[in-house]
């Protein structure tokens, strides 16, 4: 008798509540719109909470901490790597590409994943890691958005700092990682009302990616966005294996990097480019195309195991 594996019927679900998602939105059920009130409540209410509660109980060690040197760094140099892939394209257009490849989607794409997979305790993997990715997603995409605006829109450290501080995701990461790391934990209370609130993250996250999945995008920039997914990929590809086979940790370590570096555009590359005038059905149907992608990608995966 064909028998699902655990790791393929979670794949089976996400798709299907994903797809249940889009094709409600198709039917006018659900409105486009309507993703920006789920991802509010995604982002600074069960992302937070998920977090706290993962982030609470966890035992840090040195290995955790080389998972956010490893983000921040490849952040980095993909940073340069995509300023110098499109330094011939005009202006506007460099911005917009060139923010997009640095940094990942990983509060909203990679936590349901990760806990599907490795469950709960593969979180504080995906976690360590996205500390990291915060620096490219709120610092090194910011300034590359504000560099090559054509808007009039400027930025300095205050506005940098004041962009990254108002990410409540990166808040709780700090103050959890500094409660731990003091020895401390949050009161019972609190992680009772977290742990009730962190259960909604999974299924508030796929249905926002049903209603975000949008394809229409304008043909000259068919070239621009295969560059972009090459790059990308190929890159991340190759980096993440290499670091597979050569770092001395445990499976899900090396799991959540491989499958860290393939993740989808980060979301909030949207807002940049709402605030500094670039083409944002562009921007958002990339971050749609790499979601995709990356989610037959970790699929192949984890059926590798």
């Amino acid at each position: 008798m064909f028998r699902i594996s655990s790791v393929n019927y979670q794949f089976i679900s996400f798709v299907i509540i994903i797809t249940l998602s889009y094709i409600l939105k198709r039917f006018g059920l659900i409105k486009e719109a309507d993703g920006d009130g789920m991802a509010r409540i995604l982002f600074n209410v069960t992302l937070p909470a998920l977090i706290i509660d993962t982030f609470n109980s966890m035992k840090l060690d040195s290995s955790l901490i080389i998972l956010t040197i490893i983000g921040a760094i490849y952040g980095l140099a993909m940073s340069f790597l995509g300023v110098f892939i499109f330094r011939k394209a005009p202006q506007n257009v460099r911005g917009a590409l060139s923010m997009v490849v640095p940094g990942f989607n990983v509060g909203l794409f990679a936590y349901p994943i990760i806990e599907a997979i490795f469950g709960k305790p593969g979180l504080k993997y995906i976690g360590m890691f996205d500390i990291g990715n915060s620096i490219p997603i709120f610092v090194f995409c910011y300034i590359i958005a504000s560099l090559f605006s054509t808007s009039e829109a400027n930025i300095g450290i205050k506005e940098i700092t004041k962009k990254s501080f108002a990410s409540l995701p990166l808040m709780s990461y700090i103050i959890a990682l500094l409660i731990n790391l003091s020895g401390l934990h949050f009161p019972s209370p609190v992680i009772s009302i977290c742990k009730i609130i962190s259960k909604a993250n999974m299924p508030l996250s796929l249905l926002l990616l049903g209603v975000c999945l949008n394809f229409s995008i304008d043909k000259i920039y068919y070239k621009s966005i295969a560059k972009i997914l090459f790059v990308r990929y190929s890159f991340g590809l190759v980096i993440g294996i290499i670091l597979f086979f050569v770092l001395p940790f445990n499976l899900t370590f090396r799991y959540t990097i491989l499958i860290g570096l393939i993740l989808p555009i980060g979301m909030a590359v949207i807002p940049y480019a709402v605030q500094f005038n670039y083409d944002k059905k562009l921007v958002g149907t990339l971050c749609n195309i790499t979601m995709i992608l990356s989610f037959i990608m970790i699929w192949i995966i984890t059926n590798l195991q």
